[in-house]
Order: C-alpha cells, then sequence, then structure tokens
C-alpha cells in the first residue's frame, strides 16, 4: 500500500508538471495569449490521472503469482483503456477515425518499444546478477 500511495503521488505531480510545461508550449509557440480556464483543467486533470495511472499500473509486473504475459496483458488493457477514454474524452484525440486509428498504431508501436526496452533491460540485469552469484559459489 505504501509504493502504491507512494507511486501515486509520483505520478499525479509528473502529470501535473507536464500539464504546465505543455501550456507554456501552447502559450508561447502556439500563437495563443489566452486559454480558457476549463481547457487548462480539463487538460491538465487529465495529464495528472494519466500521470497516476502510468505510474502505478507497473505494479502489475511486481505480482509474482502472474506470468509475464498476463502481467502484460493486464498492464496493456489498464492503460490502453484508459488513456483512451480520457484521450476521447477530453479531446486529445479527435472522432475521427484516422485520427483514431493513427493514434492507435502510435500507442502499440510506443507501448512495444517501451515493453522490449524493459524486458531487454531487466534480463540483462538478470544475467548480471547469476553471473556473480556463480562466481560466488
Amino acid at each position: 500500500m505504501r509504493t502504491f500511495l507512494f507511486r501515486s503521488m509520483i505520478g499525479i505531480f509528473f502529470g501535473a508538471f507536464l500539464a504546465i510545461m505543455m501550456t507554456y508550449a501552447v502559450t508561447w509557440f502556439g500563437d495563443l495569449e489566452t486559454l480558457s480556464a476549463d481547457d487548462f483543467a480539463r487538460n491538465s486533470l487529465g495529464s495528472m490521472f494519466c500521470g497516476w495511472f502510468f505510474s502505478v499500473t507497473p505494479l502489475y509486473f511486481e505480482m509474482t503469482t502472474l506470468k509475464l504475459w498476463q502481467q502484460t496483458l493486464l498492464h496493456f488493457i489498464t492503460v490502453s483503456l484508459l488513456y483512451f477514454i480520457i484521450s476521447f474524452g477530453i479531446g486529445w484525440i479527435p472522432f475521427q477515425v484516422t485520427s483514431a486509428m493513427i493514434s492507435i498504431l502510435a500507442f502499440l508501436i510506443i507501448y512495444l518499444i517501451i515493453w522490449i526496452g524493459f524486458y531487454l533491460y531487466f534480463r540483462s540485469e538478470s544475467r548480471k546478477l547469476n553471473e556473480e552469484l556463480n562466481h560466488i559459489q
């Protein structure tokens, strides 16, 4: 529970930080002199919620009773459903077939790249630890 709360706080704060940085980028580089309070609140709350669930859902990978494919499937379903519900609901992705398909494809590619990166990293760490244990014996 302590880990869940810590990751929740980190995710929410990181999402808030990203919301502020995106707001600065939109106002400085996007020819906007003002933003509506509703737009800011909606987008910043969406960013904070995304930060929260992207930081908490990796806890699936710490559930040792599940196999890796089960952990991955649970994580993928959770983050993809939550992300796309928020994205379509807030308006980050327009309700158009082309936009939706491009967004889903980009999400899948980014998810796959990140998953493979983490898999290779932890496999390498596992090998190093096993080699060190073999040298000790």
